[in-house]
Order: C-alpha cells, then sequence, then structure tokens
C-alpha cells in the first residue's frame, strides 16, 4: 500500500517553490519543489494501480490468495478516488482563476 500523503509536505513544498518565484535572481530554495511533490505522488500512485493490477492477474490465475488480492485492490480503488478528487479540485481552481478580473 502506497504511503499516505502528507500535506504538509505539500504546502511546505510550495512554500519553497513560492519563495524561489519571489526572489528573481537569487539562488532556487533547496529542498524538493511542489513539482518534485507532485511528481513523486503521481509516482506511488502509478504503483498502487499497477499493484492492483497485478495482484488481480495473479487472483485469476490462482497464484493469490483471496485477502491480498482484497486489499491491493481496495488500495488501488482509494488511490483512484484521490486523484479523480484532486483532479476535480485543479480543475476547479483554475477556473476560479480564469474568472478573476484582470
Amino acid at each position: 500500500m502506497a504511503d499516505p500523503i502528507n500535506p504538509m509536505q505539500a504546502v511546505q513544498a510550495y512554500s519553497n517553490t513560492a519563495k524561489g518565484a519571489e526572489a528573481p535572481g537569487m539562488d532556487a530554495p533547496k529542498g524538493p519543489g511542489f513539482g518534485d511533490y507532485m511528481r513523486d505522488a503521481a509516482m506511488k500512485s502509478l504503483e498502487t494501480m499497477r499493484a492492483g493490477e497485478a495482484a488481480s492477474a495473479r487472483a485469476v490465475a490462482g497464484e493469490a490468495n483471496l485477502p491480498e488480492v482484497v486489499q491491493a485492490v481496495t488500495a488501488a480503488e482509494i488511490t483512484l478516488q484521490t486523484v479523480v478528487s484532486i483532479r476535480d479540485r485543479l480543475i476547479g481552481a483554475y477556473q476560479e482563476i480564469m474568472r478573476m478580473p484582470i
């Protein structure tokens, strides 16, 4: 099962990225940026989805036990729901920004 996403790490990564944008000509902040955090979260999500898919394939072949398959498929389902929720919020935020007057 993938590690849960820590919102404080995302906030810290976003803050580091924002600090770099506020000070042109200065060195970029140390540590991972927001994009790095999002890429890592996406990779973990893909790994979880692939693990669920592999467990399902092993179950069809008769090579996996039921609790293992249920756990992997449930983790994949929760991951997919989380990704869809994040996508919906990002689209909503983008639409809200586009409605702002210039």
